[in-house]
């Protein structure tokens, strides 16, 4: 029975013996891993941590080496495949770049008899006004001889354009401008007045245009502008395309 009972002593201590040798031996090895001078497997990992972590800092680096090398390898993926659409759509899009913007010269104004005012009109018919002057013409779709834009893809379309007009103090402001679609009156401005010696007006539409429509401004017959015509502009650009045609 004393034998029995030394027997069972014996055993914890004996295990306790081999958790302190194995304890030893680790601290001996954490020991001799932080004096290491030469280089380090890890590539710069603090190797300390094979110690105090559960995994080794050499596991743990390899994959974050995979993950790095695979998030460069989708990245450089990702940016050729942006740069691929970028040039698509600038292949696409450079040719659809529509804009144009025109004033009028005032050499094409005349004196008017019994008066100092120099006027573009009146006509007795109706007349497109010469916005020959040009700032802006992308595409080429504004004729500055005609004054006459001519769309070169269909899609929606703004125009507008600003109507000036000065006449002498006893004079009297008459006129009509008219934006016209394919020789079809789509919006306009006009004055008729004595009251005062000189205004302006604006006007901006949207219109659905097809390739080949033509968009111009109309002088009703009878009316006139007058002085500082470089006042009267038109312009007009593409919104966005219609790419069903």
């Amino acid at each position: 029975m004393a034998a029995l009972t030394l027997l069972l002593l014996s055993g914890p201590l004996f295990l306790c013996s081999r958790v302190e040798a194995q304890t030893a031996s680790i601290e001996a090895l954490k020991q001799a891993a932080l004096k290491w001078e030469g280089p380090l497997t890890c590539k710069k990992w603090d190797c300390d941590c094979t110690f105090n972590r559960q995994r080794g800092c050499c596991c743990g680096a390899n994959e974050m080496y995979r993950i790095e090398e695979e998030t460069f390898r989708r990245l450089g993926l990702l940016w050729h495949q942006i740069m691929t659409l970028n040039h698509r759509v600038q292949a696409l899009t450079d040719d659809l770049k529509v804009a144009f913007m025109a004033s009028m010269d005032p050499s094409v104004a005349v004196s008017t008899p019994g008066s100092s005012e120099r006027c573009f009109g009146p006509f007795n018919t109706n007349v497109p006004i010469p916005y020959s002057s040009v700032t802006l013409n992308a595409a080429n779709g504004y004729n500055p001889s005609l004054g006459v834009f001519t769309a070169p893809f269909p899609g929606i379309y703004v125009f507008s354009f600003t109507v000036y007009s000065s006449v002498d103090s006893n004079g009297r402001l008459y006129h009509k401008v008219g934006l016209m679609k394919n020789g079809v009156l789509a919006v306009s401005v006009w004055e008729n007045n004595r009251e005062d010696s000189e205004d302006s007006a604006s006007q901006i539409v949207t219109l659905d245009m097809q390739r080949g429509d033509q968009v111009y401004l109309e002088l009703l017959s009878g009316r006139k502008l007058c002085t500082s015509l470089q006042h009267n502009i038109f312009t007009g650009y593409i919104v966005y395309p219609d790419t069903a045609e």
